[in-house]
């Protein structure tokens, strides 16, 4: 590539190389083995504005982060030795460099013309400094999630319980509760692998409550993904029960049942696939638990809540400078209750991990115990022993499992 050529690109990135652009697009690959195409979008880190460049082979995606003058210098290298073509998108207007195999270079440009220059003329001081603003806040990290479940798309079942309008707007006072929802279907897009589509997936949903989840689970599974599915929701409540019934009428969802009773009496089914236990109060999750390996469940989803049991049980004089306080005593006892639960499922055969549900500004009962079947119990007997042992605690997921 000529040095005529060099300023020409060299120009080109001047023009759009600050934070109006849209994208880069480099194509038209020049070595079938090497990258077969690269992205650029402006970014502001740290109050900062960067370049992404992402590379893609075949098989992989590389992600680097240039300043101004380190972006212009290599991207006029992926047109030397990588590419012979780009596409320049901004707020300004359109560019495109092409590379001939001699390697000369054709530089073509569309700017946005009159309109677009007086515009920008009549803007003040006020109105740069919000217009910048905007371009920071379009161009962060911290963009608009993109939910399992769409912001703008009305969900029946959503709607009837309030966390959206019939235009599919979230209800402002709801916000959380859908993010919640949405949570919970990513942790079930995860575990998709586990579960058939040839053949009908049992589901229990322990202490259901109004069921929120348990609608979005079945419109997630059964009518977005068209896995065969039979749901059941489990509460205490009969007025729940029989509201929650209702709208599963209203809405033809007819493999999905709710039911009146207990998790720890329950024996409607012989065989289940994957058990959710949200929230099911202190030794109700051990029930659900229990309930889940008897079954041999495939996948257990829990949100466990007021681990009180541990509370009550913990002694151990070396640690009694921490327990004499009452506030961390109980936060040690719902850490080791949820640690344990985890290490019994390993114990039975389960790939168990404790995540984090939803954030801590939003509830702090934030943890959840996500346990794949993997068929190989896990030799971890004697730890846990000693762990209880240190404690002087039985907790009951230990008595209903061994």
């Amino acid at each position: 590539m000529e040095e005529k050529d060099r300023q020409s690109l060299k120009e080109l990135w001047a023009l759009f190389l600050d934070d109006g652009l849209n994208q880069i697009i480099f194509s038209s690959p020049v070595n079938s083995s090497g990258l077969t195409k690269a992205r650029v979008r402006p970014l502001y880190l740290k109050g900062s504005l960067v370049f992404q460049l992402e590379e893609f082979t075949e098989r992989q995606a590389f992600h680097k982060n240039l300043s101004r003058e380190e972006g212009a210098a290599l991207f006029t290298a992926l047109l030397e030795q990588d590419f012979c073509r780009c596409e320049l998108w901004s707020e300004k207007g359109w560019g495109q460099a092409l590379v001939s195999k001699k390697g000369k270079v054709t530089v073509k440009t569309k700017m946005g013309g009159k309109e677009n220059a007086a515009r920008e003329a009549a803007k003040d001081l006020a109105g740069q400094w919000k217009e910048g603003l905007k371009r920071q806040e379009r161009l962060s990290h911290n963009r608009k999630k993109a939910y399992v479940l769409e912001e703008g798309r009305p969900v029946p079942f959503l709607v009837d319980l309030g966390v959206m309008t019939g235009e599919g707007k979230i209800v402002s006072s709801r916000y959380d509760k859908f993010r919640q929802i949405n949570r919970f279907l990513e942790f079930i897009q995860d575990i998709l692998p586990q579960l058939s589509k040839d053949k009908e997936n049992t589901i229990i949903d322990f202490g259901c409550g109004k069921s929120y989840l348990t609608f979005a689970m079945y419109h997630y599974l059964h009518i977005l993904k068209g896995y065969p599915v039979k749901i059941i929701g489990l509460d205490l409540k009969e007025e729940v029960i029989s509201r929650c019934n209702a709208l599963k009428e209203k809405y033809g969802f007819s493999h999905l049942t709710f039911c009146h009773g207990d998790i720890a009496s329950y024996g409607g089914v012989s065989q289940v696939d994957m058990v959710v236990t949200l929230h099911a109060c202190d030794t109700a999750t051990d029930y659900a638990l229990a309930k889940a390996v008897g079954w041999g469940a495939k996948v257990i989803l829990s949100v466990p809540c007021c681990q009180h049991e541990w509370n009550g049980q913990m002694e151990n004089r070396l640690m009694e400078p921490i327990l004499k306080y009452g506030l961390l005593k109980e936060r040690l006892a719902a850490l080791y209750t949820d640690g344990i639960r985890a290490e019994l499922l390993e114990h039975m055969g389960y790939r168990a991990q404790v995540l984090e549900f939803i954030d801590m500004e939003h509830t702090p009962k934030n943890i959840l115990i996500r346990a794949v079947k993997q068929g190989k119990p896990r030799e971890n007997w004697e730890e846990i022993r000693a762990i209880l042992d240190f404690w002087n605690v039985e907790p009951a997921l230990a008595k209903l499992l061994l």
